[in-house]
């Protein structure tokens, strides 16, 4: 694969994941592609919770409370974000449990070739969803997904979506894929391409842990509409606008 500037790639893995590491370099050094880790962010080895994490508002906002691998791992992505800002660069970002597709390097030719027509675009997802198609190329559909697809293993940013993401993350409150998704409160779009040119391993994530959580629904779904409905009457910044 020749992928050339100007696209930085950045793995994110923990540095203690020896086995998954060298499965990244198996798969990526088969190609051409430049590329680097950036040693994720382990939330359980935190000697505290980041300030941006309000333990009892997001209970309170959520219904649950974020697990310390969630927190890592959304701490993880903020780091790609500042390193695409500092760098200036569209970057293609991964998490350590991708398996790359036969037209990933047309995929990568074709979107740095149109960059106008998005900011940020998913290369993957845990779930299919419906979705509404924006424009047919030669090789896949660049779509707005009309569900959560969920997940972060594969997604590519440019500088001015990753400002946009860092300028509103200043809490976190909900898992990082769920953030990438939430147009209503940074007002950007999260776009893919269709078919899925990256695939997952399913490995068990030593970045975060999903827990497989039951719906809020009930007297705790009716306090939490309560307590959003409050946040965004007093809030000059509330987490769930218009929500």
């Amino acid at each position: 694969m020749d992928v050339k500037p100007p696209l930085q790639v950045c793995v994110i893995s923990l540095e203690r994941s020896i086995a998954r590491r060298q499965r990244v370099e198996d798969q990526l050094d088969k190609t051409s592609i430049q590329w680097q880790f950036i040693n994720a962010v382990d939330g359980y080895a935190l000697p505290s919770m980041p300030i941006s994490y309000k333990q009892s508002k997001v209970k309170r906002l959520q219904g649950y409370e974020l697990t310390p691998g969630e927190v890592g791992c959304f701490l993880s992505h903020i780091k790609v974000w500042e390193l695409c800002l500092q760098n200036n660069v569209t970057t293609l970002v991964f998490e350590d449990d991708f398996l790359i597709g036969e037209n990933l390097k047309s995929v990568i030719d074709d979107l740095l070739s149109t960059t106008n027509q998005w900011n940020l675009v998913r290369l993957s997802g845990i779930y299919e969803t419906r979705h509404q198609i924006l424009e047919k190329r030669l090789t896949y559909d660049l779509v707005q997904n009309l569900g959560e697809p969920c997940g972060t293993a594969a997604y590519m940013i440019q500088p001015a979506a990753a400002k946009i993401l860092l300028d509103n993350a200043m809490d976190i409150y909900e898992p990082v894929d769920h953030y990438l998704e939430h147009y209503s409160k940074h007002g950007l779009r999260c776009l893919a391409v269709k078919p899925y040119p990256i695939g997952l391993a399913h490995t068990k994530s030593t970045i975060t842990d999903r827990p497989g959580r039951p719906p809020v629904k009930g007297f705790r779904k009716l306090l939490r509409s309560i307590f959003r409905f409050i946040d965004r009457r007093i809030s000059s910044n509330p987490w769930f606008p218009g929500v």
